[in-house]
């Protein structure tokens, strides 16, 4: 018998095409391993935006504010439009309150012969505190959390209006 010293032309071949698949199956694999199991940190801290200073609010005045705000989803980071009515009492606090209805989250607007808040899909109206005044909204206007940093106003997440 005539056996060779070393490697044959078909197992030489062969290697070749296990070492491309071994590459090919890892050039899959390392991206879709990083994708599946180590996904992206949500952000909290810093989801606070700068709406304006508080000198462009009057007392007892409400104003409708509309902002932006980044929203993430999953790796999808989008900016939205959205808006608040921010009211300033006469001792400088201010309250933003999120622009839909308690009762089925339609907008709302501000009546200013009327001195409320009115819903006018289902009558629901409220007063300068976010309490409601009659309707069927079953609970107060829901708030946005709110900071004053160096005579600037920022708006943070929406909290949930318990009853009162």
């Amino acid at each position: 018998m005539n056996e060779e010293k070393g490697t044959s032309r078909r197992t030489f071949y062969l290697e070749v095409i296990y070492g491309l698949w071994a590459v090919i199956a890892a050039a899959f694999a390392l991206p879709a391993g990083v994708y599946l199991f180590f996904p992206p940190k949500a952000k909290k801290a810093g989801d606070w935006v700068d709406i304006g200073e508080l000198s462009q609010f009057q007392p007892k005045d409400p104003e409708e504010v509309i902002f932006r705000r980044n929203r993430v989803d999953g790796w999808k980071i989008s900016s939205e439009k959205t808006s608040a009515w921010v009211v300033k009492t006469t001792d400088n606090s201010i309250t933003a309150f999120a622009p839909q209805c308690t009762h089925l989250g339609c907008a709302y607007h501000w009546d200013e012969g009327m001195k409320n808040f009115l819903c006018p899909c289902h009558t629901s109206t409220f007063d300068l505190q976010g309490h409601v005044l009659s309707g069927p909204a079953p609970r107060p206007l829901d708030r946005y959390a709110v900071k004053i940093e160096n005579n600037h106003l920022f708006i943070g997440e929406v909290q949930k209006a318990q009853d009162v």
